[in-house]
Formats: structure tokens, sequence, C-alpha cells
């Protein structure tokens, strides 16, 4: 905006102050501060730029300045505690203003991961941060050694960088409890793609879980409760890759939805175990290395930092106690459901 769209009631009495303070070399009363602090909110609250409106008032100070000898230094005096004052209240209504974009920015957020506005009031709201909620989104969670809040480091470094890369794609960046969020149009995958990168390398190698493309106003919540359950499955699970994709994780959940059925058969294949000298730790553990590293016994036994020798030895002593072979096709898949739920449920540290 330029000087002359900057409207006069923003430099109403101003020209008056610097001819009284001039001629009297008095200071500025707290009065006339407090009415130049008034009118730097009521400037900043209708969108006036602060440079303008310091241009502003130096072209008025021009227009009125003493011509009386001697005067100049208290007009500048006068001038300079004019445009403090002015450029005080100017940023204290930009404060509130940011602080009052913050508290709806948060509440929007937390009504949209939790489910507890209006749909259509909802979606309404929804487009005023950039984003169309009758279209399909993705949600992409990333957590590190840390909790993050909005105005970290490490959030604005990610949304710096996805700024530079996307700029504006209807992008969503925020955190909640702790974990930087990223919410994105379905079908621009190399968005997620782009932050989970960012996000891993910016949280020192935290780990980042992105969840389906779900449609409707429901379907960020829904994507959003998918990377939440990635990201507990790999921490149960114990997995190792940086970023997890809940389409690739389903199975899991199927596995679990019956848990009295996957809690019998973790206590009835596996069971026998806890006989063993040390328990069924060790074993269960072997057997984890066993299946994780494709059956193939060399792999598992490094993994285990054990000679062959000895894992060989752990896996028949699995077979004697269990009755099931774990190199057997036969009786491997039940053995590595069964292992794969002992880890879901927390067996044997939990009693089932």
């Amino acid at each position: 905006m330029t000087e002359r769209e900057i409207p006069e009631q923003y430099l109403e009495g101003c020209a008056q102050i610097l001819a009284e303070v001039s001629a009297t070399g008095r200071r500025l009363t707290r009065e006339e501060l407090n009415s130049r602090r008034e009118l730097g909110e009521q400037a900043a609250d209708a969108g006036h730029g602060l440079r303008a409106l310091v241009s502003a008032h130096l072209t008025a100070a021009r227009a009125a300045w003493p011509t009386a000898p001697g005067t100049a230094d208290s007009a500048l005096a006068a001038l300079h505690q004019v445009i403090d004052a002015f450029s005080e209240g100017y940023e204290r209504a930009q404060r509130q203003a940011v602080r009052q974009e913050e508290a709806a920015r948060r509440e929007f957020i937390d009504d949209l991961l939790y489910g507890r506005s209006n749909l259509g009031r909802l979606a309404e709201r929804a487009e005023r941060f950039g984003l169309r909620l009758s279209h399909a989104h993705a949600v992409a969670v990333a957590e590190g050694p840390t909790a993050y809040d909005e105005g970290d480091p490490v959030p604005r470094q990610v949304e710096r960088a996805l700024i530079s890369r996307f700029g504006d794609r209807s992008i969503l960046l925020t955190t909640k409890d702790g974990r930087l969020l990223c919410i994105a149009p379905g079908h621009q995958e190399e968005v997620l793609a782009f932050f989970a990168k960012r996000a891993h390398a910016a949280t020192e190698g935290g780990r980042v879980a992105i969840g389906r493309a779900q449609s409707g106003p429901g379907g960020v919540v829904h994507s959003y409760e998918e990377a939440l359950n990635a990201l507990e499955l790999a921490e149960r699970l114990e997995l190792e890759d940086p970023v997890l994709r809940a389409a690739d994780l389903l199975v899991y959940p199927v596995l679990t939805r019956d848990r009295q059925a996957m809690a019998d058969l973790v206590v009835s294949s596996l069971g026998p175990l806890t006989t063993a000298r040390g328990g069924a730790g060790p074993l269960l553990d072997t057997l984890t290395a066993y299946f994780d590293s494709g059956c193939v016994a060399a792999e598992a036994a490094r993994r285990l930092s054990l000679s062959v020798r000895a894992l060989t030895y752990r896996l028949e002593r699995i077979h004697k106690l269990t009755g099931a072979n774990p190199a057997d096709p036969a009786h491997r898949y039940m053995l590595q459901t069964a292992v794969i739920g002992a880890r879901l449920l927390d067996w044997p540290a939990k009693d089932l």
C-alpha cells in the first residue's frame, strides 16, 4: 500500500503535536502517547503496512515542519516519540492477531483430528487453512527423540523446505502431542514422501508413518489414526524402517482384530517356551530373528551374535518344547503368526 492510500485518520493530531512540542521543548504527554498507540493498533487491524505508515508520518512531518529557529531538535525528538508509540501499538496489535490466529489454528486442528465439530462447519473452517475436506487427504506423522511445538526450529525447518519445494498446494503442517503432522491432498503422494524425508533428517533419525488417503471430512481423522497405529506397531515389533506406510501394515490389525483368538494361539503355540532355562524370552528372540532374516540360519545367528551351531541348538530346543519345527514349512506359518502376536500383545512380559 502506498503513502497516498494511508487514510488521514491515522495521522490525526500528529502535526499539532509536532508544532506544540517543537515550540515548548516538552515531551509528549501520556495521553498523547496512548493516542498514537491506539492509532497504531487501528492501522494494524485495518491491514496497512508499517513501512507505508512510517513513511506517511515522515511526509506529514515535513509538511508541518516548524520554521522558527532552534526548533529542529525538539521537532525531531517529538517525531521520534510519535513514531515509536505508533509502532508500539502497531506491533501490539500484530502480536495479538498472531496469538488469535494460532489459537484458531490449534482449535481447528484439535477439532479436525478428534472429530469434535459439526462436519459441515468443520469443512468451512478448513478452507481458511487451505484444505478442502470434500477431497481425499492423507496424513503423515513424524516423531523424534523430543517433543515439538509449532514454533520450534524443527517444524519451521521442515515447513520452509516444503514451501520452497511445493509452494501453496493446500498443505497443512502442524504439531500434535509433540509430533509433526503433514496433511496433504491424497493424490499428491510426492508431498508426503518429501515431508517424510525432511522430517526424518530434521528429527535426527526420527520415524515417520504415512496413513492411507481417505475421503470426506472424516478422512483426515482416519488417516491420522492409521499413521499413529503404524508408529505404535513399529515400536512393538521393533521395525527398523524409518518410513512406514499404513497400507503395508494392514495385516497386523487383521491379526489382532480378534485379540482372544490371537492370545490363545500365542499361549498354545509358544507357552511351552516358558519352561526353558532363562524363560521364553531368549527363544522367542531366536524365532523373531530367524523369521526376520528369511529363515536363513547364518543371518539369524549374525543378528543375535551367536554361532550357527548355537542358533541351530536353540531351534532344536524350540522344536522339542513346542512340537513345531521352525524349519518345516508346515509349521512355520503358525509359529511366525504366533511370534508376531506375542510381540503385539507384549508376551511374555504380560500375562494373556
